[in-house]
């Protein structure tokens, strides 16, 4: 199947052994385990099971394979099923002895389990703000201001929404307060973006489902949904956390199509660029209400100044070529999108396109 029909499978096997290929591809091999085990569960009667293989949709735009393996990670993190720390850790090679494992494991925690597919994965990572800072280096070289309102949709924990917090090394270009505890350092490929300072003036986001980084029981649920091969990715929420105990991040619970009505109808405060910013979450969104967001964006637009610029900044997943695109559109004078950057999904590498 070509890439660009992928997000519309609607067999559940075939969703499963994709993304247990995708976890392969991405040095997640214990993670690939698990998720390929779910397919033993077909002719379980365990009430999870017979969600995942009745799915209505689209399994892999909704996430489910990824959905129960956030669950399934959260046991372990618990203590309440250590057994898996063995597949994680590369200790248990024959699928088969993975595949009876998580079917025991998903018939004894089945009623656990089962609200792990009420909603999608929240993947919130720090180190896809490492593009975000690179593009909002791009707009303050003689763009827009260098002063900005951050707002962001879809922004789960915040962790993104922090990124003002943040000390990058953007292949040799430094920016963020250097004492900051949260140091983003991604392989560079291809010329670093303009030097320069940038500030914020407010940094605020949205979720319908937000998770408190200052409540132990939310803070777990966010890192269940990190491979635990991915150590680096849990290093940074640990950070993230640390750095939410000090002063929390301003996320509010209301749609996304709402929220931006709303804050592109709010006074903007001359010299400030106002930034709607979004990272791994349009495709979760209706698609009305992507075209509500686009509406609102082009109209606020056609009122921008240069004075009171706007930008529109997204990283997210080419569909066809599952490339992570970083891109940009400002106004007045860039209503053209610009593609700025290609980035791996958890930030570990940026190639930058931009002049």
């Amino acid at each position: 199947m070509g890439t660009s029909g992928v997000m519309d499978i609607v067999s559940v096997p075939e969703a499963i052994e994709w993304q247990a290929e995708h976890a392969e591809k991405a040095g997640a091999p214990g993670t690939a385990q698990v998720i390929r085990a779910l397919l033993a569960l077909e002719d379980s009667d365990a009430a999870t099971a017979r969600r995942i293989f009745a799915w209505q949709g689209l399994s892999l735009r909704d996430a489910m394979p990824l959905r129960i393996a956030g669950g399934l990670h959260n046991l372990l993190l618990t203590g309440e099923e250590p057994r898996l720390e063995d597949v994680y850790a590369g200790r248990m090679p024959a699928q088969d002895q993975v595949d009876a494992l998580v079917r025991e494991i998903v018939e004894t925690h089945d009623f656990q389990l089962m609200p792990w597919l009420d909603g999608p994965p929240q993947t919130n990572e720090a180190g896809r703000s490492a593009s975000l800072a690179a593009g909002l280096l791009w707009l303050a070289d003689g763009r827009t201001t260098a002063q900005f309102e951050w707002l962001e949709i879809g922004a789960s924990a915040g962790i993104n929404t922090m990124l003002g917090r943040y000390r990058y090394n953007l292949g040799g270009v430094s920016v963020g307060p250097a004492t900051s505890r949260m140091q983003i350092e991604p392989e560079w490929r291809g010329a670093p973006p303009p030097a320069g300072d940038i500030g914020f003036v407010d940094a605020r986001g949205s979720d319908i489902a937000p998770v408190d980084l200052t409540d132990q029981r939310q803070a777990l649920r966010l890192k269940s949904y990190v491979w635990p091969e991915a150590t680096g990715r849990m290093a940074r929420i640990d950070a993230a956390i640390a750095l939410a105990e000090r002063m929390p991040p301003e996320i509010e619970r209301m749609d996304a199509g709402d929220w931006v009505e709303q804050e592109l109808a709010r006074d903007q405060e001359e010299g400030v660029t106002r930034v709607i910013a979004h990272s791994i979450m349009w495709q979760y969104l209706p698609d009305f209400t992507q075209e509500r967001i686009e509406t609102a964006l082009v109209e606020a637009g056609e009122n921008a100044t240069p004075e009171r610029p706007l930008a529109h900044l997204s990283l997210e997943t080419n569909r066809e070529t599952f490339a992570h695109e970083l891109r940009v559109r400002y106004w007045p004078g860039g209503e053209e999108e610009a593609h700025l950057a290609n980035a791996h999904p958890h930030g570990a590498w940026v190639e930058w396109l931009g002049a």
